[in-house]
C-alpha cells in the first residue's frame, strides 16, 4: 500500500483527516531524452479533487520544463530528471494556491469559474476566495475550462455520464459481477470518470468541471508552448508585479534562474512587500521589524518554506549586514529549521553579495562568521557550500569570486575544529 501524508504537510497531527499518497516518480531515458514519470498522479489529483492535468502543468511551469497534460496512455510526464521529494515540495505550492481555502486553510474546496475568475468555494467554512489570476496555471485553467452549457461537448458528456450511471444501476440491481463499482466508474479509455465523485463531493458544478476537464485531452489547444496571455492588459499587470528596484529578480532555485519575473508567487510578494516597507520607513530596511516580516510570511503561508530564506537573505539586510545579523538572528532561527533552509539562506546571501552589492564581497568572511556564531548555518553546511562553486543562484564566475573571498573564514573554521579535537584528546 502506498505511503500517505497529510495534504497539509505543515500539520503534524497523525489523525488529520485529509490524506494523499506520497508522490512516486520514475526517471526514464538518458541525456537529452531524460524524463520523469509521476506514477501516482491520478491518485493524488483525486485526493485533491483537481484534474491531474492541472497538477502536471503546475509542475511544468514551476520547473520550467515541458509537461504532457494530454497523455493518451495515462503516463504523466515532465521532461528532465526530478526526484520525488522535489516534486512533493512543489506540490505543496500547488495545494496552497489552488486547493486550500484562504480563510480556514481547509482543502475541502471546489473550483468555480465565474466572470473570468477562478474561485475556491470552501465547503467547510463557506468562504469563496479568488486564485491569483497572474499565475501561469490560472491562465491555463481559464483557457481550458469546460465547454459552455448546452454545447455539443457538454451534452455529449452528460449523455455519456447518464448512460454509465444507468449501466451501473442495472448491474447493481441484477447482481452482475461485471458491474462492480471499480468497473462502472471507468470511462472508455480506462480513466476515472469523475474526480469529484470519487472524492465524495456533492457539488454538481465541481463534478461537471472535473469530469469535463478530460476534454483537455481532446481539445486542440495550443498550450504546450506554455501559453502566456500577451494582451496589453496582461503585460501591464505583470509589469506591476515587482517594484523597479527588484528587477534583479529574486532567485529561489534552478527553475527561477532565468528570472523572467512572470507569475508573481508568494515569494515575490514577500520580497516586494519588504522592499516597499523599507522605502516607506525612514530608517530603511533595518527599521522594518522582524515581527512584521514574519507576520507577512505567515499571511502568505510560506513561513516554513526554505525558499523564503532565499528571499529574506536578499531583502532584510543592507550594506551594514554584518552589524544587522545579530538583531535579525532570533527571527531567522525560528525560520531556519533544516539543512535545506540553511543552504537556501546561503544561496540568497551569495546573490545579495555577489550580484546586488558586489562592494560587500570583501566582507564575506565576517558575514559567514556572523551566521556561524548566531547558529544560523551549521559548520557542515558551510564547509560543503565552500567546497564547490555553483551557478544555482549567480553565474559561475561570481560564485567562484564569493567563495574565494570566503577562504579565510573556511580556513579558520577548519583550524578551529582541529584545535577542538586536539584539546579533547589531551
Amino acid at each position: 500500500m502506498a505511503q500517505t501524508v497529510n495534504i497539509r504537510r505543515d500539520v503534524s497531527d497523525p489523525f488529520y483527516r485529509y490524506k494523499m499518497e506520497k508522490i512516486q516518480s520514475k526517471i526514464e531515458g538518458k541525456g537529452n531524452g531524460i524524463k520523469t514519470v509521476v506514477v501516482n498522479l491520478n491518485s493524488i489529483a483525486q485526493s485533491l479533487s483537481r484534474p491531474p492535468a492541472y497538477v502536471i502543468k503546475y509542475f511544468g511551469f514551476e520547473l520550467g520544463a515541458q509537461a504532457n497534460a494530454k497523455p493518451t496512455d495515462d503516463r504523466w510526464i515532465i521532461n528532465g530528471a526530478h526526484d520525488a521529494p522535489k516534486l512533493q515540495d512543489y506540490l505543496d505550492g500547488f495545494i496552497a494556491k489552488f486547493v486550500l481555502c484562504k480563510k480556514c486553510k481547509n482543502p475541502e474546496t471546489d473550483v468555480v469559474i465565474k466572470d473570468g475568475r477562478i474561485l475556491l468555494d470552501c465547503k467547510a467554512c463557506g468562504q469563496r476566495s479568488e486564485v491569483d489570476p497572474r499565475l501561469k496555471l490560472s491562465t491555463f485553467i481559464l483557457r481550458n475550462q469546460p465547454s459552455a452549457k448546452g454545447g455539443k461537448k457538454d451534452k455529449s458528456a452528460k449523455k455519456s455520464r447518464r448512460e454509465r450511471n444507468k449501466e451501473k444501476s442495472d448491474a447493481t440491481e441484477n447482481g452482475d459481477k461485471d458491474g462492480s463499482p471499480g468497473d462502472s466508474n471507468n470511462s472508455d479509455n480506462g480513466e476515472p470518470e469523475d474526480l469529484a465523485i470519487e472524492a465524495n463531493s456533492d457539488d454538481e458544478l465541481t463534478r461537471r468541471i472535473n469530469a469535463e476537464a478530460k476534454d483537455l485531452e481532446k481539445d486542440d489547444v495550443a498550450d504546450d508552448n506554455w501559453a502566456v496571455d500577451v494582451s496589453e492588459e496582461a503585460v501591464k499587470a505583470r509589469a506591476k508585479e515587482l517594484p523597479s528596484d527588484l528587477k534583479r529578480a529574486l532567485v529561489f532555485d534552478d527553475a527561477d534562474e532565468d528570472g523572467d519575473g512572470e507569475g508573481a508567487s508568494a515569494y515575490d510578494q514577500l520580497g516586494s512587500w519588504i522592499i516597499s516597507a523599507a522605502e516607506e520607513t525612514e530608517g530603511g530596511v533595518a527599521a522594518v521589524s522582524d515581527v512584521d516580516i514574519y507576520k507577512k510570511a505567515k499571511e502568505l503561508g510560506i513561513e516554513n518554506k526554505h525558499k523564503t530564506l532565499t528571499v529574506l537573505a536578499q531583502t532584510i539586510f543592507d550594506e551594514k549586514i554584518v552589524k544587522q545579523i545579530p538583531s535579525r538572528a532570533p527571527m531567522l532561527k525560528k525560520m531556519i529549521t533544516s539543512e535545506r533552509h540553511e543552504k537556501a539562506f546561503l544561496g540568497g546571501t551569495e546573490r545579495f553579495v555577489g550580484k546586488d552589492h558586489p562592494e560587500l564581497i570583501p566582507q564575506v568572511p565576517a558575514i559567514l562568521l556572523g551566521y556561524y556564531q548566531e547558529d544560523l548555518v551549521s559548520e557542515d553546511v558551510l564547509k560543503a557550500w565552500g567546497s564547490k562553486a555553483s551557478k544555482k543562484y549567480v553565474d559561475i564566475a561570481t560564485s567562484k569570486k564569493v567563495r574565494k573571498a570566503a577562504e579565510k573564514f573556511l580556513e579558520w573554521l577548519e583550524n578551529a575544529e582541529s584545535e577542538e579535537e586536539s584539546e579533547e584528546e589531551e
